[in-house]
């Protein structure tokens, strides 16, 4: 390679068709663009994920699950259309970068709106936030429209579809009153079945499986570095106020022993095999769950360190709960997508099942074992649940 091809590698290309990624490309991996792109992602999850600690904390369960839910959703939505736009379009050339860089700035609007929606149920700056991604959304969709012949139907249905529900993003603003929720869920139903239309109706994007997995794989790792950064600043708190007691360092070793599990399962295991449409929407999909359950596994841990210092209005129960719930659901939603394309160590079904039942039950068990006992025995039982499933993908490997 010349000086002058390296410089412009380094620099980004001023101007590069964009005809397409082959979808069959050795080697495939995350490009720095895409890293810093999650970076700007880091700051809206923990965003999301304290506030939902704080409502946890003043025992505003309902509302705090509801605004959290509906914040996450336009968080992991709009990096997720990104992340496979990406894996079949990314020319990395300038106005490819430029348009990239305006969704990052749209990410940190929206994790600036998201104290006021959860603390006033006022959306206007997440959905400015949210907006401005999607257009620049738009303009890509638009751009390998104009570029890419032989997926101009898909790339124009993507655009149009994109524009149409943001309309609505914005009209809902005006949405008041009990009625409010049903447009939020008619534009969620809305977003979701836009990927479904545009790839159905012809010839699908080349979207490259491989390093859609590898994207994947790195906002959990995102979402799990989360976790640990939560729990160390409430473990630290603690120390701060009353020094390290005994519940607080068994909650802080069950939580530790949460995410290392929970981490071995989701990696364990080869890439992806996304073998049609409909296996790829409903493992894309099912990652909203996994994804939001495991952020709000941190702010359970934190929720859970506040009560045993008496800092929150959360009986023992449900501070025990605020932790088993978000671990249940990620076992349970691997226990779906993880079989469904050969990845991860699930070997069989009914172990997760049994893994999720005995964390649901220490969950309810918190006031006779204490919190710290409660968490601890959720991490023990995972990783139980961990080596059973190891153990069981073993023996089907050695038939």
């Amino acid at each position: 390679m010349s000086g002058g091809d390296s410089l412009a590698e380094r620099t980004g290309v001023l101007r590069r068709a964009m005809r397409g990624r082959d979808p069959g490309e050795e080697h495939r991996a995350a490009t720095p663009l895409e890293l810093l792109f999650d970076l700007t992602f880091v700051v809206a999850v923990a965003q999301a994920a304290a506030q939902l600690h704080h409502a946890l904390a003043e025992g505003h369960v309902g509302s705090g699950l509801t605004g959290y839910a509906a914040v996450f959703f336009a968080i992991w939505w709009a990096w997720m259309n990104f992340s496979w736009f990406a894996s079949a379009y990314d020319t990395d050339d300038v106005l490819y970068r430029l348009l990239t860089l305006l969704q990052m700035a749209g990410v940190l609007v929206l994790a600036a709106g998201v104290p006021e929606a959860f603390q006033d149920g006022d959306f206007s700056v997440v959905v400015v936030g949210y907006v401005i991604m999607r257009l620049a959304m738009i303009a890509q969709w638009l751009r390998a429209a104009a570029e890419h012949s032989a997926g101009r139907g898909a790339a124009l249905r993507y655009a149009a579809g994109i524009a149409v529900v943001q309309c609505g993003w914005i009209a809902r603003l005006w949405a008041g009153g009990v009625w409010a929720p049903v447009p939020f869920v008619l534009l969620v139903v809305a977003e979701l079945a836009v990927p479904a239309w545009a790839e159905s109706r012809g010839r699908a994007t080349n979207w490259h499986p491989g390093h859609i997995a590898e994207r994947y794989g790195l906002f959990t790792i995102i979402v799990l570095g989360e976790v640990i950064l939560a729990s160390l600043n409430a473990v630290q708190s603690a120390r701060t106020e009353h020094g390290l007691s005994a519940q607080v360092l068994l909650i802080a070793l069950g939580g530790l022993l949460l995410v290392f599990a929970l981490w071995w399962i989701y990696f364990t295991g080869s890439d992806a095999v996304l073998a049609n449409l409909r296996t790829a929407l409903v493992w894309g999909y099912g990652h909203y769950i996994a994804f939001a359950a495991l952020a709000a596994l941190g702010s359970g841990l934190e929720a859970a360190l506040d009560a045993t210092e008496h800092h929150a209005h959360l009986s023992e129960r449900a501070a025990g709960l605020a932790v088993a719930v978000p671990v249940v659901t990620v076992l349970l939603m691997l226990g779906v997508l993880h079989p469904m394309t050969g990845t991860g160590a699930v070997g069989h079904g009914l172990l997760v099942v049994a893994g999720a039942l005995v964390v649901l039950a220490l969950g309810f068990s918190s006031p006779a074992l204490g919190l710290g006992g409660a968490v601890l025995g959720m991490g023990l039982a995972v990783a139980a649940s961990l080596t059973a499933n190891t153990m069981a993908l073993h023996r089907r490997a050695r038939g």
